[in-house]
């Protein structure tokens, strides 16, 4: 009895950091294996286990597939005639939702919402319509899919897990199509026919143009005869907030230039910063001011090879939490950071030692190829239309090929899940399709970490009698309503246990309480194990519900309060779906 409360004392305290701590989710779950196997709660020699655990393996192959089939160029292949669409913005919305609904139900949901959301907002900008229209219905459609199969979501295999712990056989690959379908398709077409009316209105997100055109904050100024900066590196002149993003000497431009170019006399520079940093940097290096209109300088910061790039900063990206002059940006890359749009709105001062956030929008100025390497370095999303190279139908040949194997090999139950998706992740690194430091690069280690330290969490809410606890007040309330009533209950609750913390999380936390209530009642546990697996894939209602909602914040503009209107009413949606649909093909009594 002891234990049972002390391990409601652990997972409240949990919960709580998940929701509102300091601390990451990934490192916040280690810290719950760890205090649960000092205090017993977990066996020392089986607290580990989770990290090799068969979900946790077809999590990381599963990303790693996901990332070749992006690198081959399949999905900009396949979603060209898209293209037609960019006059019509209703029937573009649909068929970016359809896509990306499609394909999150065979590869992760952020894998796919990466790959297509740089295409939105391309067409967005010749629609009439402005991104927002388009980004949340398509964050929220990337969840919808994962629902499908049991491949789409991390939840979907805790869920298969749990039903193999118990029956001795996990849900097959389109166990979950019977009722995520339905789901699904109900959902898309709800945002499609009426829920993008409850999108709000962001139509002026902040752009290239936005975010460089500020006046004083771009100008020009001229290296004079007895400058102190005359004869010196760039990097040796002291720059404070000023940034110098091309030198133009006789009609030559030189863009983004090195740390280690020397300044002469007559250079022309275009400096970027605050008013009050170019006036104390043009005093102290006795530079003359030119007046001239930020348009005209904006014009002179570009050329074929070098650029300006808008990027978002993805969740879980190495550089949040981080700022430009912590990283170097100028001088160990190149990388000039000329803005940062959060929220729809540009920051205003001291860009060099903004902290960046998931979802945050920066536009940089540096040598196309290299910029957009260090970019994806860093965990940021460009957001430009990605080419497709000239031997990429080969390679698109080759993944497609290796992805609708290992889809065969595990739908005819020759080799399990986890087996399955290894083996392709390993044959499209070994094929050319993706670099070996690209296929560790794909791999989401806090989702990983997350995933391993709460498995063995899990299974000691069900083996300390925890979970039998929790239920029981579901089982009472079976007494005096229908069985259906705890089932919508058991779905309900998930839904909002993944607003707050993260999908996976919530998954391995409701699934020995689902079993419990379903044993209390002496139902079949298999509806109540997908109830909380569509459960765990309705985190619509914030922004850190799921990294598909965070993802879009920034270049759609949206506000933290944006999500609830459209997330509540989609999920009214879902469960008047769901839960017909769970009665019907995997009835609460009986055999299916």
């Amino acid at each position: 009895m002891i234990d049972r409360w002390l391990l409601a004392g652990l997972l409240g305290a949990t919960f709580v950091l998940f929701l509102r701590g300091p601390l990451r989710p990934d490192l916040v779950a280690i810290l719950a294996l760890l205090a649960a196997a000092i205090f017993g709660l977990v066996p020392v020699d089986r607290a580990f286990e989770g990290f090799g655990h068969p979900a946790v393996v077809t999590v990381a192959a599963i990303l790693v597939v996901s990332r070749a089939l992006g690198a081959s160029g399949a999905v900009e292949w396949a979603t060209r005639p898209l293209e037609r669409l960019k006059g019509h913005p209703v029937a573009l919305l649909t068929g970016l939702t359809v896509s990306v609904t499609a394909l999150s139900s065979v590869v992760n949901n952020v894998g796919a919402l990466s790959l297509l959301m740089p295409i939105a907002l391309r067409l967005s900008r010749s629609s009439g319509r402005g991104p927002s229209f388009f980004l949340m219905p398509l964050a929220f459609g990337s969840l919808l899919g994962g629902m499908t199969t049991l491949i789409g979501t991390p939840p979907n295999l805790i869920v298969a897990d749990a039903r193999a712990a118990t029956t001795g056989a996990s849900f097959g690959l389109f166990d979950f199509a019977p009722v995520g379908l339905p789901v699904a398709v109900a959902g898309v077409a709800f945002l499609v026919l009426w829920g993008w009316r409850l999108v709000p209105r962001r139509d002026a997100r902040v752009g290239t143009e936005e975010l460089i055109k500020v006046g004083p904050y771009l100008t020009e100024a001229t290296v004079s005869e007895g400058s102190p900066a005359a004869g010196k590196e760039l990097g040796q002149i002291p720059a404070v907030d000023v940034q110098v993003l091309s030198i133009a000497r006789k009609g030559d431009s030189l863009l983004a230039p090195s740390p280690h170019r020397t300044l002469r006399a007559g250079d022309l520079l275009v400096l970027m910063g605050e008013s009050d940093a170019i006036q104390a940097f043009a005093q102290a290096q006795r530079l003359e001011l030119v007046g001239t209109s930020p348009e005209h300088a904006a014009r002179l910061i570009e050329s074929d090879n070098v650029g300006l790039l808008e990027a978002v900063v993805l969740p879980g990206a190495d550089i949040v939490g981080k700022s430009a002059t912590n990283l170097r940006l100028r001088n160990r890359y190149g990388i000039n950071l000329l803005g940062i749009a959060r929220e729809g709105a540009r920051v205003g001062r001291r860009l060099g030692t903004t902290p960046f956030r998931a979802g945050d929008v920066l536009l940089v100025q540096g040598a196309r190829q290299e910029t957009l390497a260090a970019l994806a370095s860093f965990g940021c999303l460009p957001l430009a239309e990605r080419e497709i190279g000239l031997g990429a139908p080969a390679r698109r040949r080759t993944a497609v090929l290796l992805f609708a194997t290992a889809i065969g090999v595990v739908a005819l139950g020759l080799l399990p899940p986890a087996v399955a998706f290894l083996a392709c992740a390993a044959a499209m690194v070994v094929a050319g399709v993706l670099p070996i430091q690209q296929a560790y690069a794909a791999i989401d280690w806090p989702v990983v970490v997350l995933l391993g330290a709460m498995i063995p969490l899990g299974i000691a809410i069900e083996t300390s009698g925890l979970a039998d606890l929790i239920a029981q007040g579901t089982v009472a309330l079976g007494a005096v309503a229908p069985a259906w009533v705890v089932l919508t209950l058991v779905l309900v609750a998930t839904m909002f246990l993944s607003d707050v913390v993260n999908n996976a999380a919530a998954a391995v936390m409701m699934c020995p309480i689902a079993l419990a209530a379903a044993h209390g009642l002496g139902a079949n546990g298999d509806p109540f194990l997908l109830a909380v697996g569509i459960g765990a894939s309705c985190a619509f209602l914030t922004p850190i519900g799921h990294q598909s909602n965070l993802l879009v914040m920034g270049p759609g503009g949206y506000r933290f309060g944006d999500y609830w209107r459209l997330g509540l009413a989609l999920e009214a949606v879902i469960v008047a779906v769901a839960v017909p649909a769970l009665l019907l093909f995997w009835p609460l009594y009986g055999v299916r």
